[in-house]
């Protein structure tokens, strides 16, 4: 069951909470939100999304969302000095060493730079605070390609080779699966910022495969729930056939359904594919009110074949995969008026800075929180072990994140951690809180709206409980 709620961002009395309800179904509870949560998606946070009026979305395809409420990212809470940071009560003759598999070619591969940039810097901040153990943490980055290629099995066996405790990645699902057993199976932490497949929830892992992205069981109802709050009886969904892909689909639909709409095309594509007229005019051919793409970069595509077959921009939903800035893709206007959302709250302007700092050609924020996090948990995780151990890393996990003194960054933590406290982190991706099988059980989903830029820029957010 998934409930979801209003909120607004955390600050350092935690999560503000104020809203109304909307008729949703299915025991869910969607509420609309002000000004909160999380930018994963954009450049522009603090730029005014563009405003549809019900009579220009009646008319573009019966379907008339909730007013824009903008949005502007907040800290999560303060953070500590690095300076006042106590010596480790602990030592280790074995750094902490972290790899990456992150995506620098591929369809994912504009995921890439904010991800490399939040755990670089996640680990300069470790290491200003004195590293870990009293040594500093050393981070490797390697490719992980896409599922069309061998790059990601080429680049653990290398990380595995340099023994790494934990690798941070990969951003997709369907990589993932091809290398969690490699990982896992070597006694190696897989802490994924992206990964939103369900099936991570049940695998057979050994307890050393964690992700601060939130199951797409709360991405997809949120999604379903929202298109329906839009006016929409009618869904038509393209569909990229992977993990990823078909379990959005499946939680989309299951919220939609349960809501009294009905999804009335479902058009496959395969990983791979450059052509798509066939799955647009199925669904063109449907006129749905809504149609809902689940795609990576084929949305430059699949984009304009729709609007060839006048279907307004309005009535146009993306997801996380395809949420992004098409400013130099797409003509001026193609996207002004689609949604779309991403797991995480909206990145506040000093995250954004200190992104910036890193990789000034930085002009994307997608999961560069989850990122960071996953660093610094994995950190934090192996000071409350004293030990880089994957395995003892791993069983700390659950703890560092829940019923503790909160605590914001790595100086602020390891210091209630050195003076015998116990901590309760709470980051960039949102309150974080594992469960026993290493998912996040509260997180937020941001909603976007495309500009005349074709730049997703917040619209509102949603906060959501599994």
């Amino acid at each position: 069951m998934t409930s979801l709620r209003t909120t607004g961002r955390p600050g350092l009395d935690g999560y503000n909470r104020a809203a109304k309800i909307a008729a949703l179904g299915l025991g869910l509870a969607l509420f609309a939100t002000g000004c909160s949560g999380g930018d994963s998606g954009s450049d522009s946070s603090e730029s005014a999304a563009p405003a549809t009026s019900s009579a220009d979305a009646a008319a573009a395809g019966g379907v008339t969302c909730p007013e824009n409420e903008g949005g502007k990212g907040e800290d999560p809470g303060a953070k500590g000095d690095p300076a006042a940071v106590p010596a480790s009560t602990g030592t280790t003759d074995v750094p902490l060493k972290i790899g990456t598999l992150l995506p620098t070619t591929g369809e994912l591969a504009f995921l890439g730079p904010p991800e490399i940039a939040g755990t670089n810097l996640a680990v300069e901040e470790i290491n200003t605070a004195g590293g870990v153990l009293g040594k500093p943490v050393e981070i490797i980055h390697r490719d992980s390609g896409d599922t069309q290629t061998d790059i990601a099995t080429q680049s653990v066996t290398n990380l595995l080779s340099q023994d790494v405790s934990a690798i941070i990645g990969a951003a997709s699902s369907g990589v993932s699966k091809t290398v969690i057993g490699q990982i896992t199976g070597a006694g190696v932490i897989q802490f994924s910022p992206a990964n939103t497949s369900p099936d991570f929830t049940t695998w057979d892992d050994n307890g050393l495969y964690w992700r601060t992205a939130p199951s797409d069981v709360l991405q997809g109802r949120t999604l379903g729930n929202y298109i329906m709050s839009c006016g929409a009886q009618t869904v038509g969904m393209i569909v990229l056939n992977d993990a990823y892909g078909t379990g959005l689909q499946s939680n989309v639909k299951s919220s939609v359904e349960a809501a009294g709409g009905q999804v009335i095309a479902e058009e496959m594509f395969n990983e791979g594919d450059s052509q798509f007229s066939s799955q647009v005019d199925a669904v063109a051919a449907a006129d749905p009110d809504a149609i809902v793409i689940i795609s990576f970069q084929q949305a430059t595509s699949i984009v304009p074949l729709l609007a060839a077959k006048g279907v307004d921009p309005t009535q146009m939903f993306f997801v996380d995969g395809n949420t992004s800035d098409f400013s130099d893709d797409l003509d001026p206007g193609t996207l002004e008026g689609a949604q779309g959302t991403i797991p995480g709250p909206f990145a506040s302007d000093n995250f954004k800075e200190s992104l910036l700092a890193i990789d000034p050609s930085l002009k994307d924020w997608s999961y560069a929180g989850e990122s960071y996090d996953a660093v610094t948990m994995t950190a934090l995780a192996a000071e409350a072990a004293g030990s880089t151990d994957g395995k003892a890393i791993a069983a700390e996990l659950q703890g560092v994140s829940s019923e503790g003194e909160k605590c914001f960054d790595f100086a602020g933590c390891v210091t209630i951690l050195r003076g015998g406290g116990d901590i309760d982190y709470d980051g960039y991706s949102g309150p974080v809180t594992f469960d026993e099988n290493g998912d996040p059980t509260e997180a937020y989903i941001g909603i976007y709206q495309f500009d005349a830029d074709n730049k997703p820029v917040p619209s509102r957010s949603e906060e959501g409980k599994l």
